[in-house]
């Protein structure tokens, strides 16, 4: 009886001292089924879309799947401790990264967590990896360039701060140069680049970091890097993350540029995590919302109006085609989705015209509001003519005995501009080196130049103006425009030049 009596005191006694103690209430669920990086929860009535869950050992998941009966997640890191009865928790947390400054000139994982061996990142800010793209109100027009310092694209294909230009190409035919080209060419000019990294090799990653380093652009860049090693989910999330980074930049009133190589990968990820929730496939076995995945991602680059901070976020996804073949599933749906594509051929590449860009396919649709005044009076007519002198080269290889004098020289005109063009690979090129060899390729002063010796003119001609005509440099580079006095001192310029040639 007293030993009754000792238990109902113990027992009051334990009350009293947790009286008003707080009650944790958790949302839990079973584990019913796992494998291949996903879990099957019963339970988790409250859980929401994008939640993370915390699994036993301290591993994360991500609820992609609502159902009636079970919540269908995705799992991040190591799923091979996961067992059936293992018992889940909701954290009531939308998966999230850390964004900011500290970031710059790091390399990162999905969950921006470094994994370039430098210590930890001191950072509090984060943001949700999934976010609603700015609405109409908030942005304004495209009409700042980014200067990408490829010849081609800064005079044919001009990109703006804010817009989202495709790069598209088969294996191996430089897109991704061209994209490293573009961040290189940003140092110094206010512009946080995100490179995105989507099931590469990491070798291959290790391979783009070093030349980042070596020419002087991590400093103003972020790598994000979902390897083929890592698992499907870290791949789907990759692009969204390095975009959560590139928006706080962007929100803060800054220009940023991301970088997603390849969206082609990141669909595949998709197509297979979305196989193994036992989501119903579509066409090429892809779930019926492969088109919002990208649509989603890509929305959200903008350039923001005054009200809103007047940040951009500019976007240039690459997609890896078969065999050239634009009209695929994947290729079709962010063409669409885009502002335009450069089309890298295998064709070009292969016959030495590198970068190996297509101008007859290849279109901006924000067009020249995104160039400088001086690359629009030097580059206006460049695309027409190009397009134009293909036309004509494939007609004339059946002979040129026939052809009239006009045509002789469109062609003529068209082999030298096709030599000025190419460019090798990390080296960009000023906007004022640029004008000033388009000024002088439109103007006549290369068509008596043999063709082989076009490149060593251009070369020559920037040393040439750089010692004797650095004021007409500056005045191009400062200003962004080629008014008349400058025009005409650069008609001189050129015209002594060529005497001493």
């Amino acid at each position: 009886m007293a030993s009754k009596g000792q238990e109902i005191v113990s027992i009051i006694k334990d009350q009293i001292e947790h009286f008003g103690s707080k009650t944790v209430v958790a949302d839990v669920g079973t584990v019913i089924e796992a494998g291949d990086g996903i879990a099957r929860i019963h339970g988790l009535q409250a859980a929401k879309y994008n939640e993370l869950l915390q699994f036993p050992g301290g591993i994360m998941g991500i609820a992609l799947n609502l159902e009636e009966d079970a919540v269908g997640a995705v799992i991040l890191g190591d799923s091979t401790g996961i067992r059936e009865g293992d018992l889940v928790r909701s954290t009531n947390r939308i998966a999230e990264v850390p964004v900011g400054e500290a970031l710059i000139g790091r390399v990162v994982n999905a969950l921006g967590q470094p994994i370039d061996g430098k210590g930890e990142i001191a950072q509090t800010t984060t943001f949700p990896v999934e976010r609603i793209a700015a609405g109409v109100v908030a942005r304004q027009g495209v009409s700042v360039p980014v200067q990408t310092g490829i010849k081609i694209i800064d005079a044919t294909i001009p990109i703006g701060r804010g817009q989202r230009e495709l790069i598209i190409g088969d294996k191996t035919t430089g897109k991704t140069a061209i994209a490293l080209d573009t961040i290189i060419n940003q140092k110094g000019k206010n512009l946080i680049c995100i490179y995105v990294s989507v099931g590469q090799k990491a070798s291959k990653v290790a391979q783009i970091v070093g030349t980042l380093e070596k020419y002087g652009a991590m400093g103003h860049t972020i790598v994000v890097a979902a390897n083929a090693s890592d698992s499907m989910t870290m791949q789907y999330l990759a692009p969204f993350s390095g975009c959560a980074m590139g928006e706080y930049f962007m929100e803060n009133g800054q220009d940023a540029l991301i970088v997603y190589d390849d969206l082609t990968k990141h669909a595949w990820a998709y197509r297979q995590m979305s196989l193994l929730l036992r989501r119903p496939p579509g066409r090429e076995a892809y779930p019926g919302d492969v088109f919002y995945l990208h649509s989603r991602l890509l929305e959200r680059s903008a350039r923001l109006n005054k009200k809103f901070g007047g940040g951009s976020l500019t976007a240039l996804p690459i997609i890896e085609t078969q065999a050239g073949d634009v009209s695929a599933y994947v290729p079709t749906n962010v063409i669409s989705i885009t502002d335009g594509q450069i089309f890298v051929e295998t064709d070009l590449f292969n016959s030495g015209v590198r970068p190996a860009v297509n101008i007859g396919i290849s279109v901006s649709r924000v067009g020249s509001s995104a160039q400088t005044k001086a690359m629009k009076k030097v580059a206006g007519k460049l695309k027409l003519d190009m397009a134009q002198f293909q036309a004509l080269a494939a007609f004339a290889q059946f002979g040129t005995s026939e052809l009239d004098k006009a045509t002789k020289m469109q062609l003529e005109r068209g082999q030298r501009l096709t030599e000025v063009l190419k460019q090798n690979i990390y080296s960009p090129v000023s906007l004022a080196d640029q004008v000033v060899i388009f000024y002088a390729a439109n103007n006549g002063f290369l068509d008596d130049i043999p063709v082989a010796r076009v490149k060593e003119f251009e070369g020559k001609l920037n040393q040439f103006m750089v010692a004797n005509y650095s004021g007409i440099l500056k005045t191009i580079g400062d200003s962004s425009t080629l008014d008349d006095d400058t025009a005409k001192a650069l008609k001189e310029a050129v015209a002594e030049f060529k005497k001493g040639f």
